[in-house]
């Protein structure tokens, strides 16, 4: 009976000196990886910077992107109001045929108005329409890319073809239109910059959101391997009870 008495005093109240010898994972509650992985995380730096930064910038790219589309729209508004392109017999205004423009500022208006509202208001349809519509003017952004280079690179050729003709008109509207052009160019770019790091952002927070189930997971299954490990080298290490 005091053997069993014994074995019970030690299993249930550990002595100061084999308390001083317990490493201080066990004291905490937590194992040799979790101690190590906070070290870790307390001594290097966050390792989501990049989605941290876009964080603190949604409100200011979704505002690059509504003036982005509505410089655009103006640009197009002014060219098409001024200048009759379908009577054009030089194809100079391609992008105008097109209508970049028109639907690409309505693209980059309504992913900047959604990153804005859902920086303000943080709902699930919001992120997951902000993400959506990112999407959607990052794709439109870079056809308008390729559209707006074609129709440089049709006036340049033209304005080559100026230095021996005699047309001054021609010439006239060809250097108009590569201004133009070369101008909504570089908005385009600087839209689907923003359209493109918003995407990374959404898609960065959608896997943030499924893997928080799993590490939770994970983190409960360590704290009772940790236990029951415990107990068992204690039954281990008690010596038999004599009946």
């Amino acid at each position: 009976m005091d053997m069993t008495n014994r074995s019970r005093a030690d299993l249930a109240l550990p002595s100061p000196q084999e308390s001083s010898s317990v490493p201080e994972s066990e004291l905490t509650g937590l194992s040799p990886r979790d101690n190590a992985s906070q070290r870790k995380s307390a001594s290097s730096p966050p390792q989501h910077t990049w989605l941290t930064f876009l964080k603190k910038e949604l409100e200011f790219l979704g505002a690059t992107q509504i003036l982005t589309g509505l410089i655009c729209l103006c640009f197009g508004t002014i060219v098409c109001s001024v200048i009759n392109i379908s009577d054009l017999e030089v194809d100079i205004f391609s992008s105008f045929k097109a209508g970049y423009p028109f639907w690409g500022a309505m693209f980059f208006s309504i992913s900047g108005f959604l990153s804005i509202i859902s920086e303000n208001k943080n709902a699930i349809y919001l992120t997951r329409g902000r993400l959506g519509a990112n999407t959607v003017s990052s794709i439109a952004g870079g056809t308008g890319i390729v559209i707006l280079i074609i129709n440089l690179k049709k006036s340049s050729a033209y304005i080559d073809i100026c230095q021996t003709s005699s047309e001054i008109d021609g010439c006239f509207l060809a250097s108009f239109s590569t201004e133009i052009v070369v101008m909504i160019l570089f908005l385009t770019i600087l839209g689907f910059c923003s359209a493109v790091s918003l995407t990374i952002y959404g898609v960065g927070e959608e896997l943030k959101e499924n893997k928080v189930p799993d590490d939770r997971l994970y983190e409960e299954l360590n704290i009772y391997s940790t236990i029951y490990s415990e107990l068992e080298e204690r039954e281990e290490m008690s010596p038999p009870t004599e009946l």
